[in-house]
């Protein structure tokens, strides 16, 4: 006590002492409530089990800041001290002994609004098996008119010792009348709860015809005679009571003597926000003045897809709703949720959350909620219409943008934007919202992701079929982000067919720059020999190898020479005998033996290949291929040229060039080694 200064001295509970006092350091108020203890052993005990109170987090529960033992000399006695908030100190229990005075009916607004709040309160408690074991009006502290705390939260160990309890209640006879008829043989559990919360709720129903004395009297007789709630609420009913079909309802559930027999709290509130009188006043109340409690929300969400629908609109601007609304819609079984949704109804429900963008809870179920909808809606018919429209896609860029450091988000949103994008030309859209340079920058940023990474490059894949660019330099600057990524996931088949995809198409827009041309030719052979068994990747692959061979020689040493002792014409050949009867992949493969042979110098290495005789038996057996066929016949020409040369044509050694590229690139740069 010696960092507190005593303040002032309040009247003393049934089970202590309570101090107003001024800790020295920060001049903070605060309330301590001293509780005698029998002995040592006692106070540890009352210690131990409400240290874990300490932990609780809610707004409408006031926890315990500090506990600690300390002895008074002055009385040789042993206290139990627990340090608490200090408000103005006006309790339910003040407010109703003022509206008995004047024998006025409580506010049905304002006793909806505390009692929500309550109710809230004890459902938390009561979801961690907390009892509060002392509840009653003195320890609802009222902070302002809409707001309001529990608090004085006890233990097993401070209300069952018999001696001290029946010492502390006789000082105050009230206190008792608050507690179930087991609690007075020390038998305490969520259940005596509900009796004293029934209690209460009597209490404030009959303030305006029942004195002090006749609510205390009521209070203990219905613990021994059940009947005696009748003629109360009989009487409640003539004196035309609000709410009096409510507690009609609840009062002779939550004041049985049986405890097994009382409702749960969620029975409660299930009763009291299903009432008439309460939904048209405590939820308008609660839109306009605080945070809707969490039991309020799920009551009102209960039901299907356009009464959801209605709470959200309703609730526009409670960012806690929106986020249990579409929670609410992602665990929704798929026969209720009424997939496919038209385009309409996903624009409003984006429409809806919209104002709450900031908020990363509901930006991530959001996206959620349009990756499921989306998905599903494919998944029956692959010919369904997807929203496309600006806002939708608006909504996603901002998702990326407000929070581009979460995983989750990062991850659904390039998801729900690959399904978009496959369905409809968005490229010049998302390029204008500068999706590629947020797209690099992920990439970076979670290269060693490979579900990011997989998302991303999807997406990409799926836009570049459609790109139509003319600012190069944010593609330029992808290609080598994508680069990293398919070296860092090489032995990934799924990241590498993306990737694949995405560096051929970023060839054939010119996008890759000159001094990752090697790079990307190791990174495509590569991949197709750790996945020829991929037809996709390995037509991507050839494509690739193909569209950068044509603009660079250095590309095709690179091709015809992978590494040391490594040839990619014998790779070549290889995919070939894998693919020999897909007119696809070998017209790829004939397409780049095209380019390559377009070169002279590459011809001698082509003829010692077999190249020669491959493609001669490929011409054999694709005659209806024209395609096929102008290739082939273009580079046996090359061939027959570099075999039989005219005299006038120069016998050149073969260039250091080829000697050089033996050197392979996996070995000069470090970051490709395997």
């Amino acid at each position: 006590m010696e960092k507190y200064q005593i303040l002032q001295k309040l009247s003393p509970g049934a089970l202590g002492v309570n101090l107003v006092v001024e800790e020295l350091e920060t001049e903070t108020k605060y309330l301590i409530k001293q509780v005698e203890c029998i002995d040592e052993h006692h106070a540890n005990k009352a210690l131990e089990e409400l240290m874990p109170l300490m932990k609780l987090q809610h707004s409408n529960i006031s926890v315990y800041h500090e506990m600690f033992i300390m002895w008074d000399n002055e009385i040789s006695s042993l206290f139990l001290c627990l340090v608490m908030d200090y408000y103005n100190q006006v309790t339910l229990q003040n407010i109703m002994e003022n509206k008995r005075k004047i024998k006025e009916v409580v506010d049905t607004e304002w006793m909806h609004t505390i009692l929500s709040q309550v109710l809230d309160a004890i459902q938390y408690l009561h979801e961690l098996n907390i009892v509060h074991r002392n509840l009653k009006p003195s320890n609802i502290i009222v902070i302002n008119n809409s707001y309001c705390k529990l608090q004085d939260l006890s233990s097993q160990a401070l209300m069952t010792h018999e001696a001290k309890w029946n010492v502390r209640a006789e000082e105050d006879p009230c206190q008792k009348s608050w507690m179930a008829p087991e609690t007075l043989k020390f038998s305490f559990s969520i259940k005596s709860d509900i009796w004293s919360l029934g209690c209460i709720i009597l209490d404030m129903a009959t303030c305006s015809f029942l004195n002090d004395a006749e609510a205390m009297h009521l209070r203990k007789s219905i613990r021994h005679h059940p009947g005696s709630l009748k003629p109360i609420l009989k009487t409640m009913e003539e004196k035309e009571i609000p709410g009096t079909d409510v507690y009609y309802l609840l009062l002779p559930f939550m004041l049985h003597i049986n405890p097994s027999d009382r409702l749960s709290i969620k029975d409660v509130i299930h009763v009291t926000v299903m009432s008439n009188s309460y939904m048209t006043s405590c939820v308008a109340l609660n839109m306009q003045r605080q945070v809707v409690p969490i039991f309020i929300t799920d009551v009102l969400l209960e039901g299907n897809m356009a009464n959801i629908l209605d709470v959200m609109q309703n609730f526009s601007h409670r960012p806690e709703v929106q986020l249990r609304a579409l929670n609410k819609l992602l665990t929704m079984p798929e026969d209720q949720l009424g997939l496919p949704w038209p385009t309409e109804l996903v624009e409003e429900v984006i429409t809806i959350i919209k104002q709450h963008e900031k908020v990363l809870d509901i930006l991530l179920s959001a996206c959620s909620l349009l990756l499921r909808v989306l998905g599903q809606a494919l998944a029956h018919d692959s010919e369904a219409e997807i929203p496309k429209s600006s806002l939708i896609t608006s909504f996603l860029m901002n998702a990326l943008q407000s929070h581009p450091n979460s995983e989750g988000l990062v991850l659904v949103t390039y998801n729900v934007l690959s399904i978009i994008s496959s369905q409809g030309q968005i490229s010049e859209e998302l390029e204008e919202k500068r999706l590629f340079e947020l797209a690099q920058k992920h990439l970076e940023r979670f290269q060693e992701d490979r579900d990011i990474c997989l998302g991303i490059l999807s997406l990409l894949w799926s836009l570049l079929v459609d790109v139509d660019t003319v600012n190069k330099e944010p593609l330029e600057n992808l290609s080598v982000s994508v680069t990293w990524v398919l070296a860092f996931h090489q032995e990934d088949m799924e990241v590498t067919e993306a990737g694949c995809a995405v560096l051929w198409l970023l060839s054939l827009m010119g996008c890759i720059k000159e001094g990752q041309f090697e790079q990307v030719v190791v990174l495509l052979l590569r991949s197709i020999q750790l996945c020829p068994g991929r037809v996709l990747l390995v037509n991507n692959a050839l494509r690739g190898l193909a569209s950068l061979a044509k603009v660079s020689e250095l590309v095709a040493f690179r091709t015809v020479v992978l590494e040391e002792g490594s040839s990619g014409l014998h790779l070549v050949q290889d995919i070939y005998q894998l693919y020999k009867d897909d007119p696809e992949v070998v017209e790829n493969i004939c397409m780049l033996l095209a380019q390559l042979a377009s070169y002279k110098e590459i011809l001698p290495e082509m003829m010692s290949g077999g190249i020669k005789d491959l493609v001669q038996v490929i011409r054999g057996r694709f005659t209806s291929s024209l395609e096929l066929i102008s290739y082939a016949d273009e580079i046996l020409q090359a061939l027959e040229a570099a075999t039989h040369p005219s005299p006038q044509e120069d016998q050149l050694e073969p260039p250091a060039m080829l000697e050089a590229s033996k050197v392979s690139p996996l070995q000069a740069d470090p970051l490709l080694r395997p």
